[in-house]
This record gives structure tokens, C-alpha cells and sequence, in this order.
């Protein structure tokens, strides 16, 4: 029997109970630093040097970081559903959690790509965390971090739409809804599809969202009881 798709788009609230640092939380800083210096496609221009050093860094915490509860609730509801997770999230906490389909909106931290052929993505390895303005990759081109800047269009948009139309459940969990165009998915949702939306301090929505205003491991508890019934 096929199983209902279920579709969840993630955001920085579900990693933040791993420790994981968001910038939204610090004023437009993140770890210390003007987020536009580090996050930006201006920022890389002007400082390449900062951008690779400060993701050098990220890289070092994300090892020191575990999946939680939260990526873990995710994992369990493969067993009754066809799960999608969309995340805005760098990490891959989701992965090592065992999520089996996760699409990266933002990049990955554990990657590298070139900067002349956007297409060729490197992994890096536990051995090989630091890269500066003149790493090159296997094929010889200068790479850098393969994260999606402020400024710079979001190529993995258009699947996570398609996606979306075809969740039978579509949930947001730890997201404030205001980064777009990750925040504008909520309108693909075919009408009459149930959304459930987990987050200690939710943004407004529509009349039919159901808000679960929760941690996101207490949330996803929570979403599981009530799609099984308990």
C-alpha cells in the first residue's frame, strides 16, 4: 500500500537544540560577525578570506553537534509515511539522523564547489575541514563554500515547489517564516491538504494552519501523536 506523502520544510528552530547557532537570534550577527560580511555574495567579494575562515569554524561546531529529538521524530514517521524534508538548514543533522530524502535550500556546510562551474560540488571530510581562497578541487577549479549567499538565487526553489504540491501533509517546523522563498512554500499546498505548523514563538499564518507553538522536539512529538491517533 503506497504510503501518504509528507512533506516538512525545516528551518534553523529544529538544529537550535543541537547547539547549532542562528543568526536571527543575534541582532543580525552571527557568532560575532555583521551577517552580511559572511553571508553575503558582497561579502565574499569583498573579503573571501573571512567567508572561508568563518565557515571553517561552522564546520568544527556542526562535528561537535548531535541530531536531536527533533530530527529523530522525523526518521520514526518514515515507517507510516513517505517523508520530504525541505530544510533552510546548512547542517546535516537531518541526514545523520537517517532522514532518507532531505533537499538543502541554503547549501551544505560538508561541501565545497567551484566557483567557475557552479555544478561540481566536493565533500569534505572530517580530515579535511579548512579551506581558504586558494583551495581547488579534484578538477583543479578554486572552490568555495557551497552555501546559497544573500544576494544569490536559491536553485533547489523550483523542487522544493514541485514537492509541495504533492505533500498529502505538509508541516513547518522551527522556521519564523520570514525568509523567503523558503517562507512563500506554504502556497503550493494543494487545497485541503492539512498543515501543521511547530515553533516556540509562531509568526501569523492562515486560518487553516493548525499551530502547534512548541520546541520543535516537544512539536514533532506532539504532530506524531496526533497523526496516529494517540
Amino acid at each position: 500500500m503506497k504510503k501518504p506523502i509528507l512533506v516538512i520544510s525545516s528551518g534553523a528552530g529544529i538544529s537550535a537544540e543541537s547547539g547549532i547557532s542562528t543568526f536571527r537570534d543575534a541582532g543580525g550577527l552571527w557568532e560575532n560577525y555583521p551577517v552580511m560580511d559572511v553571508a553575503s555574495a558582497t561579502g565574499f567579494r569583498k573579503n573571501p578570506a573571512l567567508v572561508h575562515q568563518f565557515y571553517n569554524q561552522r564546520r568544527k561546531d556542526l562535528l561537535k553537534a548531535e541530531p536531536n529529538a527533533a530530527h529523530r521524530a522525523l526518521v520514526d514517521l518514515e515507517k507510516d509515511y513517505d517523508v520530504y524534508v525541505i530544510t533552510q538548514n546548512v547542517d546535516d543533522l537531518h541526514e545523520r539522523a537517517g532522514s532518507k530524502n532531505v533537499l538543502h535550500l541554503h547549501g551544505e556546510l560538508m561541501k565545497i564547489r567551484s566557483i567557475a562551474h557552479p555544478d561540481y560540488v566536493e565533500t569534505l571530510d572530517i580530515d579535511h575541514l579548512e579551506t581558504t581562497p586558494e583551495t581547488r578541487g579534484r578538477n583543479g577549479d578554486l572552490m568555495r563554500p557551497h552555501i546559497v549567499f544573500f544576494e544569490e538565487p536559491v536553485p533547489n526553489i523550483e523542487p522544493a515547489i514541485d514537492l509541495v504540491r504533492k505533500a498529502d501533509i505538509f508541516v513547518v517546523v522551527g522556521t519564523s517564516l520570514v525568509v523567503y522563498p523558503a517562507a512563500g512554500l506554504l502556497q503550493f499546498v494543494r487545497p485541503g491538504v492539512p498543515v501543521y505548523y511547530i515553533d516556540p514563538h509562531p509568526a501569523a499564518t492562515p486560518s487553516n494552519v493548525t499551530v502547534i507553538p512548541e520546541v520543535a522536539s516537544k512539536g514533532l512529538l506532539h504532530l506524531t501523536r496526533l497523526l496516529r491517533g494517540k
